[in-house]
């Protein structure tokens, strides 16, 4: 039997859901299509947001050879059979899922024929591309990003995918809720919807039939997103304000949401803006607890990440250094990035080596002469700031 999301998946790009700002009237990918022209590209976002889709639309209305493949469980003897029909048809559409993952031995066969443009490349990735794909492939790519869904794209989707269930009646409630479990994930609230139609004899569905079916508790998304940020934003102030279970609280509510790239970006912030100087080995713990993260997976993946939320907030706070670089950016933004002193352009005869003097210092100015004495630096008072200072002031002989 063949799956709804299969039945209805777009055949061309005006019956997308979403992603306006790629497949809209007069976007790139549409433009592209008018022209009858294809670019290798990498197409990135979420889990069931379209990038398939997109790739199958791209295909069928170009109408070029084309082939799938998974980075992961396809070897390398698929990626040559793949070539050689390349070769036959004179260009050939690849379609490479879970690119992020394509080991260098797969990279290295197909490099030399997406530079020559037999192989036109379009890989599709859950995984940030400028992170996690490499960068020879990177090069040769244009990289789009597809946005979240939105819950009315959802439900928009839904009531199209209505008309392949033959019979079925269904309450706008129960699919505002479908949409609204889905966390905007598309294919995830297909799935759904075609598990509640089979599930009722007679197809009539309303919002306590998908509750039986699925109960998990809505809280994550809202219609404009707003309950979104409001858990990660709670999520850094209850680290910044050192409260241990609210913080594991938030961390919870967005691993049970699955949103993993959006915890790793804000404790990557969070380390460095909340944390600081006050504990600077912060920094490189979370991205070994994101890379431990990335590498076992949901469910196991919350162990790292609880381990150095915890870590994280019971941690001294300092945002000296955060305050510091923007005191320093806003002086640029007012036109204060003025000459450097000549002293310190090579080649000069003026600069004097600091190494070869006591404490490896000596007193010379190193800020242009209009910003001489400006300080955006002021330690704040915890343990590792005040023995830097300390060792800063001993450098230059202050006691």
């Amino acid at each position: 039997m063949e799956l709804l999301a299969n039945k209805i998946r777009p055949k061309k790009l005006d019956e997308i859901i979403g992603q306006q700002h790629l497949v809209g009237e007069n976007k790139v990918l549409s433009n592209l299509v008018k022209s009858g022209k294809i670019f290798s590209m990498i197409l990135y976002g979420k889990p069931g947001i379209g990038k398939t889709s997109i790739a199958n639309a791209l295909i069928s209305e170009l109408n070029i050879k084309s082939k799938f493949l998974n980075a992961t469980t396809n070897n390398k003897a698929d990626f040559d059979i793949a070539i050689e029909e390349a070769k036959m048809y004179g260009e050939m559409i690849l379609v490479i899922d879970e690119i992020h993952r394509m080991n260098k031995d797969k990279q290295d066969i197909l490099l030399p024929h997406i530079e020559s443009g037999l192989i036109i490349l379009i890989g599709l990735t859950t995984s940030n591309p400028y992170h996690k794909i490499n960068p020879a492939i990177r090069s040769r790519c244009q990289i789009f990003e597809l946005k979240e869904l939105e819950l009315d794209d959802i439900i928009t989707g839904l009531k199209r995918a209505l008309r392949e269930l033959p019979d079925i009646k269904i309450t706008d409630e129960a699919l505002k809720y479908i949409a609204t479990l889905s966390a905007g994930d598309f294919r995830s609230a297909l799935n759904l919807l075609e598990v509640a139609y089979y599930s009722k004899k007679n197809h009539d569905l309303t919002i306590d039939d998908i509750k039986e079916i699925n109960n998990k508790a809505v809280f994550f998304h809202d219609k404009d997103e707003d309950g979104h940020y409001q858990v990660l934003s709670a999520f850094q102030k209850s680290i910044r304000g050192s409260d241990v279970n609210a913080s594991l609280h938030y961390l919870a509510r967005l691993l049970v949401a699955g949103d993993l790239d959006s915890i790793y970006r804000r404790m990557s912030v969070i380390a460095y803006e909340d944390i600081g100087l006050a504990n600077p080995g912060i920094g490189p713990k979370v991205m070994a607890a994101i890379e431990a993260a990335e590498l076992v997976g949901l469910p196991e993946a919350i162990i790292p990440l609880g381990v150095v939320v915890t870590e994280m907030a019971l941690s001294p706070k300092s945002n000296s250094a955060y305050l510091a670089i923007n005191e320093a950016i806003n002086d640029i933004n007012k036109g204060l990035s003025v000459e450097i002193p000549r002293h310190i352009i090579n080649p000069s005869p003026d600069y004097i080596y600091p190494h070869n003097y006591k404490n490896d210092y000596y007193p010379q100015e190193y800020l242009p002469t209009k910003l001489k004495d400006r300080v955006y630096y002021h330690k704040k008072d915890n343990k590792y700031e005040a023995n830097l200072n300390k060792i800063y002031d001993e450098m230059r002989g202050i006691k």
